[in-house]
């Protein structure tokens, strides 16, 4: 019995040295296969970026009486909206293309300008397309009929460029990053991380909460982050939510994904229409769409928000405050929109260039890897070059988010930080593995002396 116990001890001990060797060198792999420096990507965000900059410079030499926006299309292009076709040569002679319409862009300032003016509706939204030279005004189901019909009695006078179209859902904030922050009204998502220099913070929606709001990253009310130290709601939708330590700390440049992943944080731009974009939130994680249209007016229950981004990305409550960005230029936090992640919707997004110069401060950003394009391409791009196509964008480099809690067992075990953890286990597995032969060895020669110095007297 007692020879039968060895046996089953020594068995168990070479098992979980083996397995010790396996695990030891899984971890070693994943770490040094992590380690490696990633390729630069062939076509970095600022090829859709740029195009979208270089429309913008465009209309903006040409000047709203002869411009009325510019977008990129399905092939990365920036297109630009003019009068005449004078302003048409211009554009194409730079390398872009040229779409002549009826309205220029004072005329759709000026009917955006007699919308605001007239009472105001809530459930009501609306934004320029530029792409069809109209305004589209919307209106939620929330919208009665009589103040739709007021509503559509002012847009018939402003002109026929002016379209009503009612919508699915409530146009609501969605209060309810990626990372989640919680305060006494609610849960937001954490957007980016910005620095004044001194100090850092999270830049989030507005409408999450007023200055004064204590946020903490648990719903027990234990580990508070910090408080609301500046809001613009409504008018804009942003805020500031300065950190108890004063600091970020290690992975700030990074936004979460969901699954433990996050995508780095490289720079700010300024969106386009017809670009796509990224949105990640805590309550739906990581979803993709397109920008339609820019500068959008949003009629909230709580009032009324103006500049916004207008996507059909999806949201669902809990996601305000979260970013929007492609290819790892910020680009927005996200406000509110109607809809959800099932059936779709229209999101709408606080621009991050109007947020940072606003508050005075600046992302806390990664250095771009070598090769890539500066986070705030020139419209001086070489005529006739041609963008990637935006379904071709990607959110951006992936990074590891730092801090999440209840990670699995085998996601600490495979940390690209355990070369060393690594090394041990398998030093420590071939020791064991030694020690039980030598042990074996050992007893093997004993019984053998017992055996001959018995047979032998």
């Amino acid at each position: 019995m007692r020879h039968a116990r060895r046996r089953v001890v020594r068995r168990v001990t070479r098992l979980a040295a083996v397995g010790g060797l396996l695990l030891g060198g899984g971890m070693v792999a994943q770490a040094a296969m992590a380690s490696e420096t990633p390729a630069a990507p062939a076509t970095t965000f600022s090829a859709a970026g740029t195009a979208g900059t270089r429309g913008a410079a465009l209309a903006e030499k040409l000047g709203t009486a002869r411009s009325a926006g510019n977008w990129v299309d399905a092939q990365g292009r920036p297109v630009v909206a003019v009068t005449d076709e004078r302003a048409a040569a211009e554009v194409r002679a730079a390398g872009a293309q040229a779409k002549v319409v009826g309205h220029s862009m004072n005329e759709l300032k000026s009917a955006t300008g007699a919308l605001r003016s007239a009472p105001r509706v809530p459930g009501t939204a609306w934004a320029v397309d530029y792409r069809t030279n109209r305004i589209v005004v919307s209106g939620d189901r929330t919208v009665s009929s009589g103040d739709w019909t007021r509503m559509t009695q002012v847009a018939s006078r402003i002109g026929d460029f002016v379209s009503m179209e009612r919508t699915e859902g409530r146009f609501t904030t969605r209060l309810n990053g990626a990372q989640p922050i919680l305060s006494t009204g609610g849960r937001c998502s954490a957007g980016f991380n910005v620095t004044n220099g001194q100090r850092d913070f999270i830049l989030t929606a507005g409408h999450c909460g007023p200055t004064g709001s204590i946020w903490f990253a648990d719903g027990q009310g234990t580990r508070q982050l910090g408080a609301t130290v500046n809001s613009s709601f409504p008018g804009g939708d942003f805020s500031l939510v300065q950190y108890d330590t004063d600091k970020a700390g290690q992975g700030a440049d990074v936004v979460a994904v969901g699954g433990g992943k996050g995508v780095r944080i490289t720079g700010a731009g300024d969106a386009a229409v017809g670009q796509q974009v990224f949105r990640s939130g805590s309550t739906s994680g990581l979803h993709d769409g397109q920008v339609t249209a820019l500068n959008a007016t949003v009629n909230y229950p709580e009032g009324t928000v103006t500049g916004l981004i207008e996507t059909n990305v999806c949201a669902e409550p809990g996601d305000s405050g979260g970013p929007m960005f492609s290819e790892g230029i910020a680009l927005g936090v996200t406000s509110g929109g109607n809809g959800d992640c099932t059936t779709g919707g229209t999101t709408f997004f606080q621009p991050v260039t109007k947020a940072l110069t606003a508050l005075n401060v600046k992302l806390i950003t990664a250095t771009p890897p070598p090769g890539a394009q500066s986070a705030a391409p020139t419209p001086a791009t070489a005529a006739g070059q041609s963008g990637m196509t935006p379904s071709a964008a990607r959110p951006g480099s992936s990074a590891p988010v730092t801090g999440v809690e209840g990670q699995t067992l085998l996601a600490r075990l495979t940390d690209t930080r355990n070369v060393g953890p690594g090394l041990l286990v398998i030093a420590g597995s071939v020791i064991a593995l030694v020690a039980t032969r030598y042990i074996r060895a050992e007893q093997d020669r004993k019984a053998y002396q017992r055996y001959y110095s018995a047979t032998w007297g």
